[in-house]
């Protein structure tokens, strides 16, 4: 945990646990606010702070990214069957959805579950799939689950449903037809910078096929690498969002309290 002043603001000892894990988290909302992904009060992030991920940080129901605070942040466990009476209690589909993930997907440490807009463009069209046209793209070559049975909201069984499609670990980020963007990570860092870059990619290929014109799609192999290099890129996504925290902490010091 990270010791910072606000490590020792006033909160009871179970809201002081994983401080550090809170302020990233806390910091992921507020940028998604200022990226524009954020949807009213809907959608949700998570953090598994156990090794066996039954524990996991989500955000509070109904509160909107910009509110949304390090020590607000809620606490739950996927083994209390009372979470859902306490007064507190998580969005049901919050619930529903990274209760499934953290229970069946342990390499998904961070899930970060929007509506952005070219994502959810790309998830309305009959084939979502994101071609290879440029850099951005290409990272994300046989990487993406398109999930084209989509069952409504996502309380316990369509959770479940989209939790079991996360079977290939080399698969973080998927496009839930129908519906928006669900992206996987080992840490916040890591799961915030996939969302961003894939909603940037998603951009340029929606604008890209506006034109009318014919595609640049790479050859596969050439796509391949380019992927592959990227996850072999050290540090990117870590220094992203330190990046991103500097700026917070100049503009909304208010996010680490």
């Amino acid at each position: 945990m990270l010791e910072t002043e606000f490590s020792k603001h006033e909160l009871d000892h179970s809201e002081a646990d994983y401080w550090q894990e809170r302020v990233d988290l806390a910091a992921a909302f507020r940028w998604s606010v200022k990226t524009n992904f954020h949807e009213a009060v809907a959608n949700h992030f998570s953090l598994a702070v156990n090794a066996s991920g039954t524990k996991f940080l989500i955000n509070p129901n109904q509160v909107h990214f910009s509110n949304i605070k390090a020590s607000n942040l809620l606490l739950v466990d996927i083994n209390d069957p009372e979470t859902m009476n306490r007064p507190d209690c998580p969005d049901p589909t919050a619930w529903g959805l990274h209760g499934a993930l953290h229970r069946k997907c342990p390499h998904a440490r961070c899930a970060i579950h929007l509506h952005p807009i070219y994502s959810t463009v790309l998830a309305s069209l009959e084939d979502s799939t994101l071609p290879p046209i440029d850099q951005n793209a290409a990272m994300f070559f046989n990487r993406v689950v398109i999930d084209e049975n989509y069952g409504g909201l996502a309380f316990e069984d369509e959770g479940n449903r989209c939790a079991d499609l996360f079977s290939d670990p080399k698969k973080q980020v998927m496009v839930m037809g129908n519906h928006g963007l669900l992206v996987i990570g080992k840490s916040v860092a890591d799961t915030f910078d996939r969302a961003y870059l894939f909603e940037r990619a998603a951009g340029n290929y929606i604008r890209a096929l506006q034109t009318g014109k014919p595609l640049r799609v790479m050859p596969e192999d050439v796509a391949e690498k380019v992927a592959r290099d990227v996850e072999n890129y050290p540090g990117l996504g870590q220094k992203h969002f330190e990046e991103i925290k500097i700026i917070l902490d100049r503009e909304e010091p208010d996010y680490i309290t």
